[in-house]
C-alpha cells in the first residue's frame, strides 16, 4: 500500500513537469498563479539539469533527462523497499 502511494506520488510529479514544461511554450500562461505553484515545485529539480544538459538548437533537453533520471530514481526505490520489506515479510 505504502509502495503505491509512493508511486502515484512519483506519477504526480512527472505529470506536474511535464504540465510545467508545456506551460513555458505559452507567454500568458507563464504568468499565472499555476505556473507560480509549478515552478516552485518543479524548478528546484529542474535546475539541476538545466546546469548540465546543454541547449540543441536552442532548446533544452533538460526536462526530458530530468523525466528519465526520475523514473531511475522511482525503479531504484521500487527495488530498494520491496525488497527489504520483500524480506521481512519472508521472515515472519
Amino acid at each position: 500500500m505504502i509502495l503505491i502511494i509512493i508511486n502515484r506520488l512519483f506519477e504526480l510529479y512527472s505529470f506536474a513537469i511535464i504540465v510545467y514544461v508545456l506551460m513555458s511554450w505559452f507567454p500568458t500562461a507563464q504568468g499565472s498563479k499555476l505556473a507560480e505553484i509549478l515552478g516552485k515545485i518543479c524548478e528546484p529539480y529542474l535546475s539541476f539539469f538545466d546546469r548540465f544538459v546543454p541547449l540543441i538548437g536552442g532548446i533544452s533537453f533538460a526536462p526530458i533527462v530530468a523525466l528519465v533520471a526520475l523514473r531511475f530514481i522511482q525503479s531504484g526505490f521500487n527495488f530498494v523497499f520491496s525488497s527489504i520489506f520483500g524480506f521481512l515479510v519472508i521472515l515472519v
